[in-house]
């Protein structure tokens, strides 16, 4: 008797790009398109807070501090998603523009949290 890939009713994975998994209890975690995830837990910290933060100031009224401060937000989320890390010119633009726009950062949560974070990497 034929198999089923014999008979062409089986299953038949030619080529992959991606991720994905089969059968029952499997977990994915795709990277691809993302960038490098950070592998150090400050990173990881300070990216988490860092989106937390953008969501925040997408209600705030704008002005030139909260925008070079979204600008500082999105160019550390990017850097830390390709490399895997904020590197020490990033940290201190990013610490700079939160001071900047210190008056509407501490009105929200996530503002707290980035500058603890930026503080943990930079000593202080």
């Amino acid at each position: 008797m034929a198999t089923a890939d014999e008979r062409g009713s089986g299953n038949h994975i030619g080529s992959v790009r991606g991720a994905f998994a089969i059968g029952n209890n499997n977990t994915v975690t795709n990277y691809e398109g993302t960038g490098t995830p950070a592998a150090d837990p400050a990173q990881a910290e300070l990216l988490r807070a860092v989106r937390a933060l953008r969501g925040e100031l997408a209600v705030v009224v704008e002005n030139p501090q909260t925008l070079a401060l979204r600008t500082e937000l999105a160019d550390t989320e990017t850097e830390i998603a390709d490399t895997g890390a904020a590197g020490p010119g990033r940290l201190a633009r990013l610490r700079a523009a939160l001071a900047d726009a210190g008056a509407v950062v501490g009105l929200l949560a996530s503002g707290a949290a980035v500058g603890e974070a930026v503080a943990a990497l930079v000593g202080g």
